[in-house]
């Protein structure tokens, strides 16, 4: 049964993003500044893809090896999964108690061949060696293609993660499925079993459209949301955190003696504490034409998005963000290449395109989620949008 059960998940995680019903931050009327592009998610720049690979199996206590598992990778394109072009590219990091593989050529290079895979922290070996495996698989030269980005956070509340449940097949899913259109958000991909801010988070997606006067480019935002305590948690300013400080994390199974980091029982008086651990990735993507050293700066703006939401880049928290521009094609040709760029006084758009999708995304990812009840019974519970809604209108924000 255990085969059929994983091919269900399989298809599962292929189905259209349409099938998500709950609803994002503006179908709520939350008043984000900012025009964002059709479909508000990074897709909004021309060629790029995601794709994930999603995998739920058992429930009860965890038992190393065998589950609950709730785990899964996300795999984003800049131009698409045929294409072998180059893209300028830099990183920037908040705090870095994360992964990022790759990051050392990437800023040697300023640029990033193939795909950006995100997944779960003790996972990051097998999805950097799949990767390349797709990559010879697909004829792509193994001298151009060797040292892949592979970033994570760490699922092991929800997760049996030191089972080592990602195995190179769903990596070739999250690959192969990788699309542009609309992008799936929540309890999927590298983000299945994701919590941010003590509510079930994941993945989540925004975008910017900037003015004529600005150059009409577009501005994509992907996370993967983990990180933050519930007490200091803001939406455009209010101080949802501490509007709504039940539904903490919980577990519904009984204590368990041997175990000093279990959850507190659900319904129990005692609370779970609220730790701010975690870690959260983000993906800037844009069609501005920028070179490395001002793509580094982009990428450094995703943090005020973070900080806006209430995250402080904690001590035991990876916040590793990555930005590229897929304007300048063929610029990694041998020869001498011609490149355009922005001058300096024209970015400043850009950073507030940047912070304020990722503030966005972040709170779309806790919108898109479901409660989730995974590994030795740990229940953490999604943002109830209704409640979010109350707290707006009782700041006066909508």
């Amino acid at each position: 049964m255990q085969p059929l059960f994983y091919l269900l998940i399989l298809a599962l995680a292929a189905a259209p993003a349409a099938a998500q019903t709950r609803q994002r931050a503006r179908e709520l009327g939350l008043p984000f500044p900012g025009t964002p592009g059709p479909l508000n998610a990074i897709t909004d720049v021309k060629g790029v893809a995601v794709g994930h690979s999603t995998i739920i199996s058992g429930s009860g206590r965890r038992v190393r090896g065998k589950g609950p598992v709730r785990t899964g990778v996300t795999a984003i394109f800049p131009r698409g999964k045929t294409s072998q072009d180059p893209v300028h590219a830099a990183f920037a990091t908040l705090n870095g108690n994360g992964e990022m593989t790759g990051t050392h050529w990437l800023k040697e290079s300023g640029f990033l061949a193939g795909p950006i895979t995100i997944t779960n922290t003790l996972s990051v070996g097998t999805v950097h060696q799949a990767v390349i495996a797709w990559a010879l698989k697909q004829g792509w030269p193994s001298w151009g293609f060797s040292l892949p980005v592979v970033a994570e956070t760490w699922d092991g509340d929800l997760n049996d993660l030191e089972g080592f449940h990602v195995r190179a097949e769903h990596v070739f899913q999250a690959l192969d499925n990788a699309a542009n259109g609309r992008v799936a958000e929540g309890n999927v991909g590298g983000g299945t079993g994701m919590i941010c801010h003590q509510f079930k988070g994941g993945i989540g997606t925004a975008s910017r459209r900037l003015s004529k006067e600005d150059g009409t480019y577009t501005v994509g935002v992907l996370v993967q949301c983990n990180y933050g305590n519930r007490e200091r948690l803001a939406v455009l300013g209010v101080p949802v955190g501490t509007e709504i400080t039940d539904l903490g994390p919980c577990s519904i199974l009984p204590p368990d003696a041997t175990r000093t980091d279990q959850y507190a029982a659900c319904g129990a008086s005692a609370t779970t504490p609220d730790r701010d651990s975690g870690s959260i990735i983000i993906v800037v993507a844009t069609d501005a034409p920028l070179l490395p050293h001002q793509l580094e700066r982009v990428a450094r703006r995703a943090g005020l998005g973070v900080a806006r939401m209430g995250g402080l880049g904690a001590d035991s928290s990876g916040d590793i963000f990555l930005a590229f521009s897929t304007a300048n094609p063929g610029a990694a040709d041998s020869g001498v290449a011609t490149v355009r760029s922005l001058s300096n006084d024209r970015i400043t758009p850009i950073f507030e395109a940047t912070v304020g999708a990722t503030e966005e995304a972040i709170v779309n990812a806790m919108l898109a989620a479901e409660t989730m009840t995974g590994a030795d019974g740990n229940r953490v519970f999604a943002l109830p949008a209704d409640r979010l809604v109350a707290a707006m209108r009782k700041y006066g924000r909508m």
